[in-house]
């Protein structure tokens, strides 16, 4: 959700100012000038006012994509340990 509202900020930050450049003559011959200055302004607007909302989106990124289940060495050597244990015991003989 937080990423939604950041996206939406952004996109925010360049519509605005592109929609108040095109009302001028110059731009409206030139709409490419409009877009870069817009997004100029854009990622000016961003970097000073969108600090926290970046950085609620990126903390809920980073917890989407960290593994639900950790999984220890130690699990990892016992689980190699009780494989070698249950081979070995099913290569001996039976009485």
């Amino acid at each position: 959700m937080k990423l939604l509202v950041y996206s939406l900020l952004r996109l925010a930050a360049f519509v605005v100012p592109f929609v108040i450049m095109w009302q001028f003559a110059v731009f409206r011959e030139m709409p490419w000038l409009a877009a870069i200055f817009a997004a100029l302004i854009g990622l000016a607007l961003s970097i000073i006012f969108l600090r926290k909302p970046l950085s609620e989106a990126t903390a809920q990124l980073a917890a989407r994509r960290k593994p639900q289940r950790t999984v220890s060495d130690e699990d990892v050597e016992d689980g190699v340990v009780d494989q070698s244990v249950a081979s070995r015991d099913d290569a001996q003989p039976q009485p």
